[in-house]
């Protein structure tokens, strides 16, 4: 697994997960600043970026992967990045050590049905019959354009100038390499199996409550606007922001969101040792 670290370890731990099509490179305008704060670690999850692909790839391994990965570097508390493919693997570490979550952070990712729009049709028709002509559809924006949307779809186009070809080109290249289209078609069926689990994560979140900071693209072209309210619900003291970005706002908005994350993390860990938590 590659991953990077920045900071010093004596500082609380930020775990960055990222999502589809990306790597660990969607955090470079974060870490240099929030590592003055914070440990961070920043994996590329497995068949993406520089790591390498899982025999059988799902959420459940990739949270297990990277729940080695915080032994090794042995890192307690954190606080968890949450951001589409990468909430199913940052929610399966955070229940299964609840006591160890300082704070969640989350980014456009989803965990209620609210954010699955009728843009969702062909793939939730693929959960409920795993045919060939359905994971055609289902899979259909595993190509380049695909990819590219990830970035711009919806984005408002003075937004989307802002945006280099550079990212999608690069998520591309890497989607071509052995085994990685294999990983993605896996985890599109896989996420069928996460979104069966969401009466699980609401149990999380109602017993335990998280510190919880919401930083979100209004523009999201998958994730309806509406899960943010759900996200606010079941976590009333969620401090929430919403950008003029897309899907990936770290791309447009890294700096605004990095100085909420610095903010956060300094009032949240405050409120800790205040308590004695």
């Amino acid at each position: 697994m590659s991953f990077i670290t920045a900071g010093e370890t004596s500082k609380p731990a930020v775990l960055l997960l990222h999502g589809f099509p990306s790597s660990s490179r969607s955090f470079r305008d974060v870490v240099p600043r929030l590592s003055q704060v914070a440990y961070v670690i920043a994996p590329d999850l497995p068949g993406f970026g520089e790591s390498a692909v899982l025999p059988t790839p799902s959420f459940p391994a990739f949270g297990q992967a990277i729940s080695e990965l915080l032994e090794r570097l042995s890192i307690g508390p954190r606080y968890i990045y949450l951001h589409d493919f990468g909430a199913p693997v940052g929610l399966h570490i955070a229940i299964q050590a609840p006591e160890q979550v300082l704070g969640l952070i989350v980014q456009n990712a989803n965990a209620h049905h609210t954010g699955l729009g009728p843009q969702w049709a062909a793939t939730q028709a693929f959960w409920a019959d795993p045919s060939p002509e359905n994971e055609a559809e289902a899979t259909s924006h595993l190509t380049l354009e695909g990819t590219r949307d990830q970035y711009v779809a919806n984005v408002p186009e003075d937004v989307a100038a802002r945006i280099s070809a550079e990212g999608w080109e690069e998520d591309w290249r890497v989607m071509r390499l052995p085994g990685r289209m294999n990983t993605q078609t896996a985890l599109v069926a896989d996420y069928g199996r996460y979104v069966a689990r969401f009466d699980d994560i609401a149990d999380y979140l109602a017993r335990w409550q998280p510190p919880s900071l919401m930083l979100w693209g209004r523009h999201d072209a998958f994730f309806d606007l509406a899960e943010t309210l759900s996200w606010m619900k079941d976590l009333p003291r969620m401090e929430a922001h919403i950008f003029d970005a897309g899907h990936l706002l770290l791309e447009t908005h890294a700096a605004a969101a990095t100085s909420f994350m610095l903010d956060f993390i300094g009032r949240t860990r405050q409120a800790s040792e205040g308590t004695g938590a």
